[in-house]
């Protein structure tokens, strides 16, 4: 399944966008990625979160910050007070925006070295979170004009919280500016949206303007893994999403997630989670009862 390209629109008065989101029945799997960054606080909801090749449970007061174009969605399982709805309060940022307000403001050097560890996901911790969540709550109460000057001050705050855990794969800290970090975001640009499909090295290598040596080398200095392993990491990662969301065939899943033999996607998928596809679905299945 490609991940879908949202647009997210701001008001015609304000330069960044937000939505309270509220679910009555469930969090549904939506596997998507936008060029912003997003800040979502989700409420009175238990689940799954996948963000890049990142899987993890989540619960009631997560805060998660996600870089952009990096694919992700939350898939929920249960509600806190089953009376209530699911909550998800999302804040977006284009890194534009992001970049000129940190570029100007001394103050938020902080928050620009904030959103760089962001660019592979980060789940804040439960203390932090806890401590932003009146922020939040407030920023969702003012008129829009009076939201700009709470959404940076929760950005400072988050910026120190140490104990902040990065999500998906690790890619090593590369110069903003320089010729490595340019191709490396095309190259994973390129990659979160055609994961599913077949992507020769060759055309990744052109897409960085490199050879396919050259690109294997940047790609294990910054990535820390082979193009392929981290691939794979991305199939298999909306494979769980698929499998525990889902009743779709496990054949089906396979092929969706970019398999054409179902015995290759066993045989990797039980080496990166120790378990079957049918034992991952049946375990999930038991954490609903």
């Amino acid at each position: 399944m490609k991940p879908l390209l949202e647009k997210v629109m701001p008001p015609d008065d304000a330069s960044w966008a937000w939505l309270d989101r509220r679910l009555e029945d469930a969090i549904p799997f939506q596997w998507h990625h936008h060029p912003e960054f997003e800040l979502t606080l989700t409420l009175n909801s238990v689940g799954q979160r996948f963000i890049g090749d990142h899987i993890g449970d989540y619960d009631d007061g997560d805060l998660v910050l996600i870089g952009p174009n990096l694919p992700h969605t939350w898939a929920s399982r249960d509600k806190r007070n089953p009376a209530a709805p699911h909550v998800a309060r999302v804040m977006w940022f284009h890194p534009n925006w992001a970049a000129g307000l940190t570029a100007l403001l001394a103050e938020l050097r902080g928050v620009a070295e904030l959103l760089a560890r962001a660019q592979r996901g980060l789940r804040f911790s439960d203390g932090a979170a806890a401590a932003v969540r009146p922020l939040i709550d407030e920023l969702f109460a003012r008129p829009a004009a009076d939201r700009l000057s709470v959404l940076i001050d929760i950005l400072r705050r988050l910026a120190d919280d140490g104990d902040a855990t990065p999500l998906a794969s690790p890619i090593a800290a590369v110069p903003q500016h320089s010729a490595d970090r340019t191709r490396i975001d095309r190259v994973l640009d390129v990659i979160h949206q055609r994961y599913m499909e077949p992507l020769a090295i060759g055309e990744l290598a052109d897409v960085a303007a490199l050879s396919a040596s050259g690109l294997h080398r940047m790609f294990v200095r910054h990535v820390r893994s082979p193009v392929s392993v981290y691939i794979t990491r991305l199939r298999l990662g909306e494979a769980c999403a698929l499998l525990s969301a889902t009743t779709r065939p496990i054949a089906h899943v396979a092929s969706d997630v970019g398999y054409d033999s179902l015995a290759n996607f066993n045989r990797q998928f039980k080496a990166m989670k120790q378990m079957t596809p049918r034992q991952y679905r049946q375990r999930f299945a038991a954490g609903r009862r």
